[in-house]
């Protein structure tokens, strides 16, 4: 039986002076592209600090109070010398001779430039934040006392040194991220800080063995027919030659086989008769099987599900077990800037809220990692596909040693790591990359240089192909298919639309007709509560610490300009938060529903973005605290099976549900005192899975007063509210409404009951309570009609604020 025994107790964190003298560097340091951080100020007295494992320098440094929180206000800018700093992390520990013949150090996450020590020798040195390490250290260990000294040199420096050596490539940003094997966006990005960290960010500790190990068990699960296939792939590492017996079982199917002397792989296939698939969220349940490979007394254990996917590359169009699936997509990026805070309750909030926005695919987007097994096991569980990016993002990437090893390993270690998951359904190369090389100047400014082509059309195709040919491989997005088309061509392939929010109105939307729209969004500021938790100063649009959280180039005007005609032009903070957030939400479901009426030209949508990493203005739905934003109730409502919405003198009826949707459609033009002005009213079925879209009819296809008139259109329980006009130009009256709250349950029920048209009422009840989160927003009444909110919340000392402004705000509220 092999022995596990984790080294994540005593450490302790030391930063390293650049003048400090030779022997601090551990032997072998040089050669991993180590150097020690300036001396001055935040360097000079930080030593022997507590440190935590799993975790990093910046975590354990605000656990010490040595600085503040990079999140809050502006203390981010005061902080970038912790990434141009050398690291030591130290501990000791007592060891026994356990009769094993081997003894290893499993890393299984160093962040990133590492030279590993043990007792004063240097086992292993490294540079790659996306793989682990195993060093076998046997001959080092003392009985008694033991020291382990993990020592990280500067990102910084290492990525600097081999831009030098290798030649300038272009990106996105003046940082050096495509030069080291690290999360990119931890040198910043247009919604993230600049925070580089360092640290043992995944656990660390020793196994002993003897004879043989497991050292890899790669299982492809496919469908044979209606039978379920397991070929399971088994790699060993032995300290003898002598035969091995491997028993294999899955679902009730189970198969033994033997290792010859010497042999260290085999593959061991079974067969099981009409297992229950897995399906999808909306499309069929979950099902996994427990599948456990036996080598002597180990055990390798894992859930599967059973289940095929298919790519068409020209529609980019997903099959699961045969069936289409119109993506419901969000993109995914890093949950937090230090990923060892995010824990797997953490991860089932987040991912929660993805399904509880009606998404069924994340999309986990190239700046970032390859995400964590507890990611892909909720992933499963919840019937959420995931897209993954190998690790490349908006820039050029150099491919000489030691980077295409470097990637190699990586990905093979990546590839291998996921295969069990069923969630898992596309390989993508990269984020942008291709489009970069193809349509931003690169080309004259590398000078013949590499920039990652090989990478993506040569070695990643090759070890997806070679290690999981049950899944498909896509060299990049945007990318049409072929390297000699245009990369961001709406016709085939993924498109990226980023000249909305950048340049364009949201309605230019409706001016493309995609395949496949991979990556588009819209900004919105963070919650209330968020927002004040994060700024200690003034909340105003345009005070410094607020546009500190802004992060993209000239963000907060393009907020404003965003609002168009479409709203009126904010007063005050109250005005802005609320306006830029309610745009946001309307621009991501008036692109959305254009492209879900397209269907099945159109295959799918994956908004930019799900989440934040930090408390900032951003295109997230969920913000950096995890409360929920208009947007996320915007996709709710988009991503929902069914949909119902008035396109350009069109009502189009999406129908993304396994059973055809029949009833009445009702069609009303009203004025905006409420009264009828006409009605239409007709029998329709929308089969399954499939689109109708009406003309309108003359009666309510054409207003008398476009200003003055709306129109209604329901179909059983599903609602859509369509204005002729911008809000700008409707003559809304000043809205009255009676509002009462009242305890209920674990918070409070707010009933609302218009007097008036309501144009977009919304409550945010997180303005009186942090903790407070409201079931539904925002919502158009007309008068006499009621809405009623669920309100969460602690005690709140006067829940008659809950109906009062700035928590209950509407587009034609009273004017203060």
């Amino acid at each position: 039986m092999s022995i596990y025994r984790p080294l994540h107790d005593g450490w302790t964190l030391t930063a390293v002076p650049r003048d400090a003298e030779a022997t601090t560097a551990p032997p072998g340091a040089e050669t991993a592209g180590v150097a020690a951080a300036p001396s001055g100020a935040g360097v000079a007295g930080v030593a022997g600090v507590p440190a935590t494992v799993p975790g990093c320098v910046h975590t354990d440094l605000l656990a010490a109070g040595i600085i503040d929180d990079p999140y809050l206000d502006d203390n981010e800018t005061r902080l970038t010398w912790i990434g141009r700093t050398t690291w030591r992390y130290e501990t000791a520990f007592t060891w026994t001779p356990d009769g094993h013949e081997r003894t290893d150090l499993v890393c299984e996450g160093l962040d990133t430039v590492a030279t590993v020590v043990l007792n004063g020798v240097t086992v292993g040195v490294t540079a790659n934040q996306h793989r682990s390490y195993r060093f076998p250290v046997r001959h080092l260990l003392r009985e008694g006392g033991n020291t382990l000294t993990v020592v990280f040199g500067s990102a910084y420096d290492y990525a600097e040194e081999r831009r030098t050596a290798l030649g300038d490539r272009p990106g996105a940003y003046a940082e050096p991220y495509q030069f080291i094997r690290k999360m990119a966006c931890n040198f910043g990005w247009d919604w993230g800080p600049t925070v580089v960290t360092a640290g043992i960010w995944r656990p660390i500790g020793l196994e002993s063995w003897s004879g043989a190990r497991l050292a890899e068990v790669r299982p492809l699960v496919t469908l044979d027919g209606t039978d379920g296939r397991v070929d399971v792939h088994v790699r060993v590492e032995r300290t003898g030659e002598e035969p091995l017996t491997l028993d294999v079982a899955v679902a009730g199917a189970a198969a033994q086989t033997w290792l010859a002397a010497g042999e260290r792989e085999t593959t061991v296939t079974l067969t099981v008769p009409e297992p229950d698939l897995w399906w999808p969220r909306g499309y069929g349940g979950q099902p996994r099987h427990d599948l456990t490979v036996r080598l002597g007394d180990q055990e390798w254990s894992r859930r599967i599900g059973f289940r095929a996917v298919e790519l068409d590359r020209e529609a980019f169009g997903l099959r699961i077990n045969g069936e289409p699936v119109f993506v419901r997509g969000v993109n995914w990026i890093p949950d937090d800037c230090f990923p060892n805070r995010v824990t797997r309750e953490r991860l089932r909030e987040r991912l929660t809220q993805a399904a509880g926005a009606n998404v069924n695919l994340l999309r986990v987007w190239g700046g970032g990692l390859y995400e964590s097994d507890d990611f892909y096991d909720l992933a499963d569980e919840l019937g959420l596909l995931v897209w993954q990016d190998f690790p490349f993002a908006c820039a050029a990437y150099p491919e000489e040693e030691p980077f295409r090893s470097e990637v190699e390993a990586e990905a093979r270690e990546n590839v291998t790591r996921l295969a069990s998951h069923p969630s898992l359904v596309l390989w993508c190369g990269n984020n942008e990359n291709i489009e970069g090389h193809a349509d931003w100047g690169w080309q004259e400014r590398l000078e013949g240089r590499s920039w990652g082509a090989g990478f993506y059309y040569d070695l990643l195709p090759r070890v997806v192909a070679e290690l999981d040919p049950t899944r498909p491989y896509w060299p990049g997005s945007p990318y049409s298919g072929a390297p000699d088309l245009p990369p961001n061509d709406p016709s085939r392939g993924t498109l990226h639309i980023w000249d909305v929010w950048n340049r364009e109105d949201y309605t230019r939307y409706a001016a493309y007709r995609p395949r496949f729209a991979a990556e588009f969004g819209f900004q919105g500021p963070a919650t209330y509560a968020t927002m004040r938790r994060a700024i200690g100063g003034e909340l105003a649009s345009d005070a410094p610490l607020v546009l500190h959280h802004q992060k993209a180039i000239d963000g907060n005007d393009k907020l404003l300009r965003g609002l168009g005609e479409h709203l009126p032009r904010p007063r005050d903070f109250d005005d802005w938060h609320y306006l830029t957030q309610l745009n946001q939400a309307r621009a991501i479901e008036f692109g959305v529903s254009r492209f879900r009426a397209l269907a099945p030209h159109c295959t799918g949508s994956v908004v930019w973005q799900l989440n934040d990493c930090w408390p900032v203005t951003s295109w997230a739905a969920v913000d950096g605290d995890g409360r929920r934003k208009p947007l996320w109730y915007a996709l709710r409502r988009v991503y929902a099976d069914r949909l119902l919405a008035v396109i350009d003198g069109e009502v189009a009826l999406v129908n993304d549900s396994a059973e055809p949707w029949h009833g009445e459609l009702s069609l009303v033009r009203h004025d905006v005192s409420g009264k009828v002005l006409a009605e239409e009213t007709a029998g329709v079925t929308v089969a399954p899975r499939s689109v109708t879209r009406l003309p309108l009819p003359a009666a309510v296809a054409d207003p008398g007063d476009p200003a003055a008139e709306l129109l209604v259109a329901r179909l059983g329980e599903t609602r859509a509210v369509s204005f002729y006009d911008e809000d700008t130009r409707v003559a809304f009256p000043e809205a009255a409404w009676d509002a009462r709250a009242e305890p209920a349950g674990d918070g409070y029920r707010v009933t609302v009951t218009a007097r008036t048209v309501l144009r977009e009422l919304a409550l945010f009840p997180d303005r009186l309570d942090p903790g407070a989160r409201v079931d539904d927003l925002p919502v158009t009444l007309l008068p006499g009609e009621s809405a009623v909110f669920h309100v969460t919340a602690g005690n709140l000392p006067d829940p008659a604020a809950l109906t009062a402004f700035p928590v209950l705000r509407c587009v034609n509220e009273p004017r203060r």
